[in-house]
């Protein structure tokens, strides 16, 4: 009787070159890099959490990539190369993953920085990208606000990612964006807080709309205010000239931190979603929320 074939898994150093080896990892990717990510186990497998984190990180690519290849394209460039900064890098599986992808057979001065506030975690992705030569890697130990202030960064970045960036970080984020003229933004808010804690507090002088039905319960308070986040976030980014796509990373059944927010600078008319933007804080009693939103300098300069 034959014995039954057992798959095949790749050792240490491989890159993977067919899909039926590991049919979840991509064509090219290193895969002692997610070894050493702890994605893939020593034996070159998949657990369950792995997977749901790798098709998570491959499906945001999917919307990355062709981001970077615009960039590329694109003509009258003041340099050459593409520049990706990842807000809130954790472990940087982002960062690696899109860097082993793209990056690496670039010799063009493209660069990833990583931005994280944990300095082990910067301390571990600067070992890694020198174990693995990625030169055009760097990681600084900082929140999103002081990288924008920080010397260490290029004056104009192509590309700004935050992942699971929580509460204020994406704010943050975006901010850090604009000042750096960010040409593209992809974004996945986390554990928003800060308008529902304004819309609670806020809730008796609302009390005359019928409205604030749509808040009245706590639970309700905080997905709703975590949808009006988003919801002015687009508006903010609007009113400064970019076109905003709304979608979700990934099923709900692997995040239900799954909202994708891509802004992409088009320079478009800002006057109406600046009408806008101050419309809706009016309505739902934020206006002390302007200067997050810029919404003060926005009506300012309109």
């Amino acid at each position: 009787m034959k014995q039954p074939k057992t798959a095949k898994t790749a050792p240490l150093g491989d890159t993977v070159t067919a899909a039926a080896n590991l049919p979840e990892i991509r064509e090219g990717q290193s895969v002692a890099l997610l070894q050493e990510l702890h994605i893939l186990t020593r034996d070159g497998k998949l657990n369950q959490d792995s997977r749901r984190k790798l098709k998570q990180v491959y499906h945001l690519y999917q919307f990355i990539e062709p981001l970077l290849k615009e960039v590329q394209a694109q003509e009258g460039k003041l340099r050459p190369g593409v520049s990706l900064v990842d807000h809130g890098a954790g472990k940087s599986y982002l960062g690696f993953i899109v860097y082993d992808l793209f990056f690496k057979h670039l010799d063009d001065g493209s660069h990833i920085y990583g931005i994280e506030t944990r300095a082990e975690l910067v301390a571990r992705s600067q070992e890694l990208a020198a174990k693995f030569g990625f030169k055009g890697m760097s990681f600084l130990p900082l929140s999103v606000a002081e990288s924008t202030e920080s010397k260490e960064l290029p004056e104009q970045i192509d590309i700004v990612t935050a992942l699971h960036a929580c509460n204020t970080a994406t704010d943050d984020a975006i901010a850090f964006a604009l000042k750096k003229k960010a040409k593209f933004m992809v974004l996945v808010p986390c554990c928003q807080a800060e308008v529902a804690s304004v819309l609670k507090k806020n809730k008796a002088r609302q009390l005359k709309s019928p409205l604030t039905e749509i808040w009245r319960h706590p639970i309700h308070t905080r997905e709703f205010g975590s949808q009006v986040t988003n919801v002015l976030r687009c508006l903010q980014l609007e009113a400064h000239g970019y076109h905003v796509n709304v979608t979700e990373l990934v099923g709900w059944e692997h995040s239900m931190k799954n909202e994708l927010i891509i802004a992409s600078y088009k320079n478009l008319p800002r006057r109406r979603p600046t009408e806008r933007l101050q419309e809706v804080m009016e309505a739902l009693g934020l206006e002390e929320m302007g200067n997050r939103f810029f919404a003060e300098q926005l009506a300012k300069a309109e």
